[in-house]
């Protein structure tokens, strides 16, 4: 049992990663929080799924567009010093939004704005966090901070919501956008104190010509990268849709409130945290499992689809919470420890692409589908989807594709 514990947690052995750990933890309460009140805000402003999907689809679409800069950034750039400006201007964005609201100034399109400056600060902050994981803990305890990190994040999906169901209800939408711009002064201290000679820091790749090209080229050449990429495509797309599905199933499906969607968030959010610590004492995973995850993944959201009442709906969201994260950190560790150091940041960042990059290509689908029809199709559509995507990474990587 103690020998299990301590591969659940070997990476809290290293310093740097505890000090970015307990600054993460503080702030990402902090974006579930807002996670949560954007979407409400949006339905409070328009009533339509549509909207909140196009909203959503506004803050990834630079992602989408731009994400492979983000990852040429990475590479070429310390990440520390990148994590400082990215984290200080999300925070000073999250300060804005709250403000507006507060004041009863907002609008829809200052809200589509902010959202499209979020997204262009995630472009270079997304694919520099995910690889900074590996220059505080080393490629031996990878796979360990990656799950813990995951994991961490699934904690506050159950923290978050539930402050930001709580703060809604007694003092409205706009506290939570403040409260998340003041989270962000933890990441900042958190690195501020780091020891930078503990860093396994790679050099810096130098600026030529061809680098977004040539990482794409890398990618489309190593059919375990490829494969795995292909199906988190699929997968961001029509699953990972849970800021637009879910609140319209909480309220039109199953007739709840703010309070309801932040249960479901928080129920995902338990399960993930489960599965998180699950598989951290594990080794490194084959593709053959990751594979099964994302059928059992599937099977899920169809589970969630067909759910009659909400305790139901709670329960089976935290078994897709605990399989959604099994199924992030299985593909992310394989992204990273397959990759070469020059080349992980645009690997990560064509990750980041596939995960949220797609969220306007799936949102505004999601949004419609479940507006025209009901939100327990657009869960349905997911599920599907995911079984797709577990089908064509088996053909990826059989098929050996030529680049």
């Amino acid at each position: 049992m103690e020998a299990a514990v301590r591969r659940t947690f070997a990476s809290f052995k290293v310093r740097n990663f505890r000090l970015y750990y307990l600054g993460q933890g503080i702030s990402l309460c902090g974006t579930w929080m807002q996670t949560i009140a954007l979407s409400w805000l949006v339905l409070q402003l328009t009533h339509s799924g549509t909207q909140l999907g196009l909203v959503i689809a506004c803050q990834f679409l630079p992602i989408l567009l731009f994400g492979v800069w983000g990852g040429v950034i990475a590479d070429r750039f310390h990440k520390r010093s990148i994590l400082y400006i990215t984290q200080s201007i999300l925070g000073v964005l999250a300060l804005i939004l709250g403000l507006l609201v507060v004041t009863h100034m907002i609008h829809l399109w200052m809200v589509y704005l902010l959202a499209a400056l979020l997204g262009s600060t995630m472009v270079v902050d997304t694919p520099t966090r995910q690889t900074f994981v590996m220059e505080m803990v080393g490629a031996g305890n990878l796979k360990n901070a990656v799950t813990l990190n995951s994991t961490l994040v699934n904690v506050a999906r159950v923290v978050g919501p539930s402050i930001a169901g709580l703060l809604i209800a007694t003092l409205g939408v706009g506290q939570c956008f403040l409260l998340n711009a003041a989270s962000y002064v933890a990441v900042l201290i958190a690195l501020h104190v780091m020891h930078a000679n503990e860093l396994h820091a790679a050099p810096p790749v130098p600026k030529e010509p061809g680098q977004v090209k040539a990482g794409l080229r890398y990618v489309l050449s190593e059919p375990r990268l490829r494969a795995t990429l292909l199906m988190m495509f699929i997968v961001g797309t029509f699953a990972y849709e849970f800021p637009v599905i879910l609140p319209l199933f909480a309220t039109k499906t199953l007739h709840g409130q703010a309070a309801t969607y932040s249960a479901m968030t928080a129920a995902m959010g338990l399960g993930a945290v489960i599965g998180g610590l699950y598989t951290a004492g594990r080794s490194i995973v084959q593709q053959r499992e990751l594979i099964i995850v994302a059928l059992l993944f599937g099977l899920s959201l169809l589970l969630t689809a067909a759910a009659p009442n909400r305790l139901s709906a709670y329960i089976i969201l935290m078994l897709a919470g605990g399989l959604s994260v099994l199924f992030i950190a299985m593909g992310n560790s394989t992204l990273q420890l397959t990759s070469a150091a020059h080349m992980r940041g645009r690997v990560m960042a064509l990750w980041s692409i596939a995960f949220l990059g797609t969220t306007p290509i799936g949102g505004p689908i999601i949004g419609s589908i479940s507006d025209h029809s009901n939100p327990r199709v657009g869960l349905a559509v997911g599920g599907f989807s995911t079984f797709l995507a577990a089908i064509l990474g088996v053909w990826a990587a059989k098929k050996r594709l030529p680049a």
